[in-house]
């Protein structure tokens, strides 16, 4: 494990879910959307979603419980300078692919698109 990466996979989900909210939201979109995103990537529900909020559950975790979803390996381009397709680590891909799907819902992509459908 990269000792770089370690940092981020303690931060708790918590922590970050608001700064997803802000970016969707400055951009026209809704919490209902990125909402959506986070159950297709890690297969979480309304519910178990906020229980992660609840808990802070750290992002090592927060995947760990997560069903990753099938198709999430047609998520590729660039994020933060690094090609999500060629991320080693699994867990920072896994952190870096909802990053990359925030981004383009962000950018205005079409929801079934960002799904991969």
């Amino acid at each position: 494990m990269n000792p770089n990466n370690t940092r981020v996979y303690r931060m708790s989900f918590a922590s970050v879910y608001p700064h997803y909210l802000a970016k969707a939201e400055k951009k026209g979109r809704t919490k209902a959307e990125v909402d959506e995103i986070i159950f297709w990537l890690t297969g979480y529900n309304a519910e178990t979603l906020q229980q992660h909020i609840d808990n802070k559950t750290d992002f090592e975790n927060f995947f760990a419980q997560a069903q990753l979803n099938p198709n999430a390996s047609k998520i590729t381009g660039v994020i933060c300078g690094y090609r999500v397709e060629d991320i080693e680590e699994k867990l920072m891909q896994q952190i870096r692919y909802l990053d990359k799907l925030i981004d383009e819902l962000a950018k205005g992509k079409a929801m079934e698109k960002i799904l991969r459908k």
